[in-house]
Formats: structure tokens, C-alpha cells, sequence
């Protein structure tokens, strides 16, 4: 596809990316392993194939918008010639952890390590869709004043309308007798978020949960497709990733907190499932001030 259908605004005082508008008509952007330091959306509107995230793998359909996070591992494998959109926005540009309350994607598009990474689109959003992104273009090439502003905004209707579907279907699936997740799945979901910060292996949460760790271990695998060791690490990751954003504590402490006394091995932890340390992710994600 043509460069001149890409559009993208580079942050003037860091030099990188900060906003790119990326139509494709095959998977040569995605074919090999992907770690930015920047959120993908990718709107897959033709073909399907096979996403591999963090530790997982998962089919998609056509019409599916896949989301990652800052130096999430993933990778695409197509079955049949793809094409779409990709939206990349770097955490400067837009700070999903610091507007929560206004598009309420953290932990629904993005950063939820229970669910597969991407949305089935109905009609109704992909027309939504359509019409954010015409907008877009065409604020991308306008350099007059609020230019910012006004992108800012139309990416934030595109994830509100993304995050709402989500949970709706989401929603529709508990409502299905078959597919109704255990109810020892639920407690496991609520054991992670409520202990990940001082419970860190597979053992704690087996004996948490009075289960024996190979019947746990099983149940992991087939509802999560993830082993439960690398669901309680995705969990931490996510946490620390968030902290060395939002805040400006340091990594002592923010490994502390997070239940690990020795700052050196933390950072080898988190080195070897985000692939970089936890200062140089700070660096090239940014820190993100918060709003006084």
C-alpha cells in the first residue's frame, strides 16, 4: 500500500513517534515479532489468521481490532491475505492509565491478561469506525491550532466505542449456559488482582483456592490458553509497566511494592518478560506527569 495513504505526527522535542494513522494490504508490518513502545490498534477488516501475544496464542476472524500495550510481545499469522488500519499512539500522546475514567480501556482493550487481545466489530462500530477515521485524516494533515486536541478526541471515541463493545460481549458470553466460566475461574481472577502483589506462584494460589496445583494448572491452561505461572507474571508486568508511567517512584521501590525485596532480581524479572529493563521502558515510554 502506498506511503502516501500513511499519515503520522513525530513529538517535535523526542523526535519519536507519536501518532500514526497505518493502512496495510498484507501482513509484512506484522509477520515478525512486534515490542513498541507505542498502543497498536489494528483494525483487521479482511482476512484472518493467528495472533501470538505474550504467551498465548489465538485465532482471529476478519473485522477484528487487535489492542496492545507499550512493549507487549505479538506477532501475526495469517491464514488468508489481510488488510485493515493500524492505529499507533505513543503514552505521550495519549494516557489511557491517566484518562481511566474517561475511556475505561485499561483492563478491557488493553492490558487484560484473562481475555484474548482483540474485539469482534459489529456493523454499527465499524460504520463509528469509518467515520473516526476519515476524521482523523483529515485532522492529521490540518496544522492549524487544537490540532492535538482534536485527534486526541476522536481517538477517544474510537476506544470508548471499542471498550463498550468489549464489555458487552463479554457481558454476552456469561450469559450462554455452556460457555459460563467455572465458577473456581472467577475466584482464581479474583485471587490474582486481589494477591499478585505478594502471592507470586502458581502454589500460593492453588492452596489459596483448596484445589491441587496440576488440577489449577489444567484449568489455566484451557480457559486462559496460558500457563498460571505466566498469567501471575503478565499481572505483575502490567502493574509495574503502570507504575513507572504514571508515577515517579523508583525502581527499589516500585519492586518493593510489589512484593520483591531484592531490586536486581525485579529487574531481571521484568527484563525477561518485557524485554527491556525497567528504567530504559520509563525512558522510551515515557513518564507520564500527572495532571495537578
Amino acid at each position: 500500500m502506498s506511503n502516501q495513504n500513511v499519515f503520522t505526527l513525530i513529538n517535535p522535542q523526542t523526535g519519536n513517534l507519536a501518532f500514526k494513522l497505518l493502512p496495510f494490504g498484507d501482513n509484512s508490518h506484522f509477520d515478525h515479532l512486534q515490542r513498541n513502545n507505542f498502543f497498536s490498534l489494528i483494525w483487521v477488516t479482511k482476512g484472518r489468521g493467528k495472533v501470538k501475544a505474550d504467551f498465548a496464542e489465538h485465532h482471529f476472524e476478519e473485522n477484528s481490532l487487535l489492542a496492545f500495550s507499550p512493549y507487549q510481545p505479538f506477532m501475526l499469522c495469517v491464514n488468508e491475505p489481510i488488510e485493515g488500519i493500524a492505529i499507533h499512539f505513543h503514552p505521550d500522546f495519549y494516557c489511557i492509565h491517566m484518562h481511566q475514567k474517561e475511556v475505561s480501556c485499561s483492563g478491557v482493550l488493553f492490558n487484560n491478561v484473562y481475555q484474548p487481545p482483540f474485539v469482534k466489530i459489529t456493523d454499527e462500530a465499524s460504520a463509528t469506525f469509518k467515520m473516526v477515521l476519515d476524521q482523523m485524516k483529515n485532522e492529521i494533515q490540518n496544522t492549524d491550532l487544537a490540532q492535538y486536541e482534536s485527534l486526541v478526541s476522536y481517538l477517544k471515541i474510537f476506544l470508548i466505542t471499542a471498550s463498550r463493545l468489549k464489555n458487552q460481549q463479554l457481558e454476552e458470553m456469561k450469559s450462554i449456559p455452556n460457555a459460563k466460566e467455572p465458577f473456581i475461574l472467577q475466584n482464581l481472577k479474583d485471587a490474582i488482582e486481589d494477591n499478585f502483589k505478594t502471592k507470586h506462584s502458581a502454589g500460593n494460589y492453588a492452596e489459596m483456592l483448596n484445589i491441587s496445583a496440576k488440577a489449577l494448572a489444567k484449568i489455566s491452561k484451557n480457559y486462559f490458553n496460558k500457563t498460571l505461572t505466566d498469567l501471575i507474571a503478565e499481572r505483575i508486568i502490567i502493574e509495574a509497566k503502570r507504575e513507572l508511567y504514571m508515577t515517579n517512584k523508583t525502581v527499589k521501590e516500585i519492586a518493593y511494592e510489589l512484593g520483591y525485596d531484592d531490586e536486581h532480581y525485579f529487574s531481571r524479572f521484568f527484563k525477561t518478560n518485557a524485554d527491556v529493563s525497567p528504567q530504559l521502558y520509563r525512558e522510551t515510554v515515557g513518564f507520564g506527569k500527572m495532571e495537578a
